[in-house]
């Protein structure tokens, strides 16, 4: 069941979010490609489809789509991982935001977000968290209008890099 998002201020329509069904993924697929800073290698539909199955089956991780009349416009992910820091409260995870390139600036991106927040404050995270590459110079500014604010640093490492492997760096 969809939740039904009232019309952006000058959006033409309204959207329904809803959590997404493997019938998406190749929509899904699509979409991602906007947030490959590199190009990325294809994912086999039916692998896509394999993958995002067994993801479905955790309760704590769910994919989401935007959809304005019956055509997917919008997707992202939320993650909540639980803990026991910050009196055993759960942290959200916002990841793979994308809005069709067609209707950003709709609103559409905003009624997404406020929905995470809602979904967040609703299981009492303590945060909700994302990160965004340095080189999304719009997409920093939309989330800092959203209220998000710089927090800490965001690292990664690509663990299959055999460069990677090095102990000089010490411990932790």
């Amino acid at each position: 069941m969809g939740v039904e998002m009232g019309a952006a201020p000058g959006a033409a329509w309204g959207i329904t979010l809803r959590e997404a069904k493997v019938a998406d993924v190749p929509r899904l697929l699509e979409l991602y490609k906007q947030l490959e800073i590199t190009p990325e290698p294809e994912v086999a539909l039916a692998a896509a489809q394999a993958h995002f199955l067994d993801m479905a089956t955790n309760p704590r991780h769910r994919y989401y789509v935007a959809e304005s009349d019956g055509r997917i416009v919008g997707t992202m992910s939320m993650l909540f991982m639980p803990g026991l820091s910050h009196s055993a409260r759960e942290s959200c995870v916002v990841e793979d935001v994308v809005v069709s390139p067609e209707v950003q600036g709709m609103g559409i991106g905003r009624q997404m977000m406020r929905f995470a927040m809602q979904a967040s404050a609703a299981r009492h995270c303590y945060k909700l968290v994302l990160s965004s590459h340095l080189m999304r110079d719009l997409a920093h500014l939309f989330y800092e209008n959203l209220g998000f604010r710089k927090h800490g640093y965001s690292f990664l490492i690509d663990p299959s890099d055999p460069g990677n492997t090095s102990d000089s760096a010490g411990t932790p």
